[in-house]
């Protein structure tokens, strides 16, 4: 590795360079000639019929340009193949608060708003179902007449013997958990501006992750080849998800646009992203965990309902989540899990940092923390028992090649102090553990096909600047900074030298998105290969004017020199001419797709898991619970990430800082509340998320497993902390009060009502001493 090395160093995010295409802002900034500006009408209704539209009066309003419903656009759309079930304008009926009706298209977001008071829509109300639970006893009424009983999807699972296993485990645990539905809360709303171009072309700038999924689906829902409808990602300010499926504002701008022959503009309200969320889903997970009397996890036992809102969405793939990342975490050979992602009348749910994951982990680790009390045992040393042995494959078929669990474990254990303050805190004060896990990308595309995952191109022109073209999505989490990284690094120059043209389908190749934390191992390793073409090619032309072997060659500094002879010398712009002069171009790709052996087992939905690498977090909490007002106070969390190699320090502790807040925030504040199908805190200031006087101190402990796979050793670093902090937070509770919480987020209300019950069975107050905890 060059001694300079670009690998490592904590470089802001702000070191990467400026894209050199778009506009560079937000797309709720972009302007264009000519706007027009677009306004949707959604439904009233969380269950109707939809008998007629009638939009006459509000496109004889004066500037109005253009009105749309679901007749302008019937073809229905889905992020799964299996899940084509949304239409940008609702056609038979409406199947939720906030559903898309009708959309207009006009000279000032005034005269939008006023056409939308003009739309005369017919509905005939239907029953609506609310609960999952109830949703999926239906017998009538079906929110999509061919889903009975409103299940989405359901699946079951069964690995090893887990009923013989339950029958020879000393302990045994069943506990149903809840958790609430949250959303991702980031600061900028979704926004589109479509334009629609004099040859008949369409150009949209749009806030997404995935452009390419954007980019087919609005070719199918407007009917045009995709070779007629350019995509840019303009800046993002945040995603967590939010915008890793085609939001429906996506589709309506360019089927106005189309229709007016103008530019057109939508960007939500609050509230509107509210209701358009796609976020974690309300969760029901009943589990069931056996433990030898050595303390090894014997089996488990899952059944996990989902609330999945009106339509697919990414449904199958979070309910399939759940059940897949039971494993690979610890060792656990006998596995029985059945999932259900119930239909109901509420806005779709969908990907959230941590997709799938996160509710199931509060409950499993909550559980295993039980289980050790029954034991008589330590939590920590309860997952050190239960530790896998890496390299190996998963009794449900997930590879893990890199492991750097125990490590994390020791050292949150180690910096908080576990030894020292478990069990042994004043009454009220206590400490928690837990760990997670997440995948670094999937390693099975959502549409099935033999393309690359991901593609970029790198071109070095005679001035010697690198340009590198790749299609993935920067959506603040640093990936432009670490694929300009990894390309100066082998090439072996200044990152000043390093040009990025990103995420625009006109320029670029493609790359599936910014989800399941996949860019930098994926678009990583794509940028490796095609920087290690450049590099060869380059060494070739200096051995070539040399007269010498290539492969006493190396980059670094700016420099190509010999290790061999000391004289030998040229700095990157020469070589950079005399490659192309030698090859008549200076160009090159790089692919990446998971290795076969990535890609899970043969039962059905194992597509949904398996991933070429692992991320592992352990964390421990401390807190405080005043046992008058049932508040809860955190004072530290230290928390330990595997990333495999932190190719950036900074960014790497920026994203345990994020997903541990984001955590704490689901654990013990966040939850959208819902009556009738409305949603009840659709703003920001309703929506409690942690502020900075919520926001404890962070410990950020980095621990580097090399993958052997990954880009110079790196994986997963951006949602594999998140799962971690909800049950570490639970844990602590109990440790500090001898309370459980079974459901989040954990309020003062429920710890309160908890204490009352626990003084009510023990017959009088709970002493306040270590004593009185348990």
């Amino acid at each position: 590795m060059a001694s300079h090395s670009h690998i490592g160093k904590p470089l802001p995010m702000t070191d990467a360079p400026g894209k050199v295409t778009g506009l560079g802002k937000y797309a709720d900034d972009l302007t264009v000639t000519g706007m027009l500006y677009g306004k949707i009408l959604h439904s009233v209704h969380p269950h109707a019929r939809i008998r007629a539209i009638d939009t006459s009066k509000a496109e004889a309003l004066p500037g109005v340009k253009a009105v749309a419903t679901g007749k302008d656009a019937p073809n229905p759309y889905g992020i799964l193949p299996i899940g084509h079930d949304e239409r940008v304008f609702a056609l038979d009926k409406a199947r939720y608060i906030g559903d898309n009706v009708a959309a207009v298209a006009a000279t000032s977001a005034e005269i939008a708003e006023a056409a939308l008071d003009l739309i005369d829509v017919d509905y005939e109300p239907l029953p609506a179902w609310f609960d999952p639970l109830e949703s999926m006893q239906a017998t009538s009424n079906w929110i999509h007449e061919q889903k009975p009983g409103n299940v989405e999807k359901e699946y079951h699972h069964e690995f090893g013997n887990p009923e013989q296993a339950f029958a020879e485990s000393a302990f045994i645990r069943e506990e149903r958990y809840y958790a609430g539905e949250v959303t991702h809360a980031a600061m900028e709303p979704h926004s589109t501006l479509a334009i629609w171009e004099p040859d008949g072309r369409l150009t949209v700038h749009s806030s997404t992750q995935v452009p390419y999924y954007l980019h087919r689906t609005i070719a199918e829902v407007c009917e045009m080849p995709m070779s007629q409808i350019r995509i840019i990602k303009p800046l993002v300010g945040g995603g967590f998800g939010g915008k890793s499926e085609v939001i429906p504002l996506e589709v309506a701008a360019p089927v106005l646009a189309k229709k007016a022959r103008r530019p057109v503009k939508i960007t939500y309200t609050r509230e509107e992203v509210f209701y358009a969320h796609r976020g974690r889903p309300i969760t029901i997970a009943d589990l069931k965990v056996g433990l030898t009397r050595e303390g090894k996890i014997n089996a488990v036992a899952a059944r996990v309902v989902q609330d999945g809102g009106a339509y697919c969405g990414y449904g199958p793939v979070t309910v399939l989540y759940s059940g897949a990342l039971l494993g690979a975490l610890y060792d656990i050979p006998n596995v029985r899990y059945d999932g259900y992602r119930v239909l109901t009348n509420k806005p779709a749910c969908g990907a959230m940092r941590g997709h799938g994951t996160v509710n199931v982990r509060f409950a499993f680790e909550s559980t295993l923390d039980q289980l050790a009390h029954d034991a008589g045992m330590d939590p920590v040393e309860i997952r050190r028992r239960n530790l896998l042995k890496a390299p190996c494959i998963t009794v449900n078929g997930l590879r893990v090649t890199s492991y750097g669990l125990p490590e994390c474990i020791e050292k949150a254990a180690e910096r908080s102090g576990w030894a020292e303050k478990k069990g042994k805190l004043p009454y009220g004060r206590g400490v928690g553990i837990a760990c997670s896990h997440y995948v670094s990308g999937a390693a099975n595309p959502i549409i099935r096909s033999n393309m690359p995952h991901t593609t970029v191109n790198i071109k070095v022109d005679r001035d010697a600047a690198v340009t590198l073209f790749t299609g993935a999505s920067e959506i603040g989490q640093g990936s432009d900074t670490i694929q300009a990284q990894i390309v100066a690094e082998v090439l072996g120059v200044k990152m000043e030298r390093i040009k990025l043209v990103a995420a625009d389908t006109d320029l670029t190749p493609v790359d599936l998105g910014s989800y399941s934390s996949r860019v930098t191992f994926m678009a990583g390793n794509a940028c490796l290969e095609a920087a290690k073409n450049i590099r060869a090619q380059v060494f070739a032309a200096v051995a070539k004017k040399s007269g010498c072997d290539p492969a006493v060659l190396e980059a670094r500094d700016d420099f190509i020199f010999s290790t061999r002879d000391p004289g030998l010398r040229m700095n990157f712009d020469e070589a950079a001419v005399a490659a192309i002069d030698f090859h008549g171009a200076l160009v090159a790709t790089g692919t990446y797709a998971p290795p076969e052996e990535a890609r899970g087992g043969k039962h059905k939905g194992a597509g949904v898991g398996p991933s070429p690498s692992y991320s592992y977090s352990a964390q421990v909490v401390e807190l405080s619970v005043d046992t008058e007002t049932g508040q809860v106070r955190v004072h530290r969390i230290v928390a330990a990430h595997d990333c495999g190699k932190a190719l950036n320090p900074l960014t790497v502790e920026g994203q345990i800082e994020g997903s541990v807040y984001m955590g704490l925030g689901q654990a013990l504040q966040e939850e959208m509340i819902w009556n009738e199908g409305r949603l009840m805190n659709p703003s920001l200031l309703e929506y409690r998320t942690p502020t900075t006087l919520e926001t404890p101190e962070i410990e950020s402990i980095i621990v580097e497993s090399n993958d052997p796979e990954g880009p110079f050793g790196a994986k997963e670093a951006g949602e594999g902390s998140l799962a971690a902090t909800i049950p570490a937070v639970a844990n602590a509770i109990y440790d500090a009060v001898g309370v459980r919480i079974n459901s989040l987020p954990i309020t003062p209300e429920k710890i309160l009502a908890a204490l009352r019950e626990k003084e009510k069975q023990r017959g009088g107050k709970v002493a306040r001493s270590n004593g009185g905890r348990r």
